[in-house]
């Protein structure tokens, strides 16, 4: 098999029993109870596959794609009201993508994604202090 595009584009779903992500363009399909077991089942998953097709793994990039949905299912962290007041946008509309009764423009999508990764990055640079 050639490979079709150097990005293997995995989409990750939330099991009854932890999680999936699989290919849409490969045979490519991994499981695992936990976030970073799944990535590291991913690797592992998308580098056999291409090992026996002679394909060199380290010219492949893996994202991973994951819906509104289960994003939030799984962050529940994340509270889609309060997102919603960060990037200026009706908390009702949010929780509409959220709950899969409608599906977010490109813009909208975009808008959302930079204000989460805002908050990731603001999480990041917070320090706790120790009490003594």
């Amino acid at each position: 098999m050639m490979l079709k595009k150097k990005t293997i584009l995995l989409t990750v779903e939330k099991t009854n029993t932890g999680f999936s992500a699989f290919s849409k363009d490969y045979p490519i399909l991994t499981t695992a109870t936990s976030v970073p077991e799944l990535i590291n089942n991913a690797y592992e998953a998308t580098n056999f596959y291409f090992e026996e097709e002679k394909i060199n793994p380290e010219s492949i990039q893996i994202k991973f794609e994951i819906d509104f949905e289960q994003f939030f299912k799984y962050f529940k962290v994340i509270n889609a009201k309060f997102l919603a007041e960060k990037i200026g946008m009706n908390a009702s509309l949010l929780s509409q993508y959220v709950q899969g009764h409608k599906k977010p423009s490109a813009k909208q999508t975009e808008k959302i994604l930079s204000g989460i990764h805002q908050i990731g990055e603001e999480l990041s640079g917070i320090n706790l202090l120790q009490v003594v």
